[in-house]
């Protein structure tokens, strides 16, 4: 009987460091999951930064192969009252005609990142500074938000949609 006592003792000893020894693995994989997920929201982040960043400076720069560059193949240019652009044909094509109309010179600012998946994300900037308008030579101010659909497209981060509008 007592042999039968130290045994169950024994048994539940053991058993009771085995669930604590799995509980500390489940707690390790979850804080691991949440550093990784961590780490690539960072990298998303990181990659979709670099792009509008090489955009923005294509806009400055009045760089037509820079600005559509940063697009998917299938990238959709919705500006404010002008035709939608889709495709690189039509991108390059309305991207010539705004910087034959316009001289930017804007800064922006990423108000917002939201990673759908490691491949997809919406971002909301907002940009100001002013244009110069070819026709006339008059500078006037400049101030947009922005709404980008952000596809990674071959390990880059590219535009896939693109719309903004005035603020006011």
């Amino acid at each position: 009987m007592i042999k039968l006592i130290t045994f169950a003792v024994l048994f539940f000893s053991l058993a009771a460091c085995s669930n604590g020894t799995k509980n500390q693995t489940h707690h390790s994989n979850i804080a691991n999951a949440k550093n990784s997920t961590a780490m690539e929201n960072q990298i998303t982040q990181t990659g979709i930064e670099k792009s509008l960043s090489i955009y923005f400076e294509a806009l400055n720069k009045s760089s037509v192969e820079q600005a559509v560059g940063q697009y998917t193949g299938d990238g959709v240019f919705m500006p404010t009252g002008l035709p939608t652009a889709t495709g690189t044909s039509a991108l390059t094509t309305a991207y010539g005609n705004v910087f034959k109309a316009i001289q930017l010179n804007v800064a922006f600012k990423i108000e917002e990142i939201i990673s759908l998946d490691s491949s997809v994300a919406f971002v909301r900037t907002q940009s100001n500074g002013t244009q110069l308008i070819h026709a006339t030579g008059q500078k006037t101010e400049e101030l947009n938000r922005e709404f980008f659909l952000m596809k990674k497209d071959n390990g880059d981060w590219k535009i896939a949609r693109y719309m903004f509008n005035q603020p006011r």
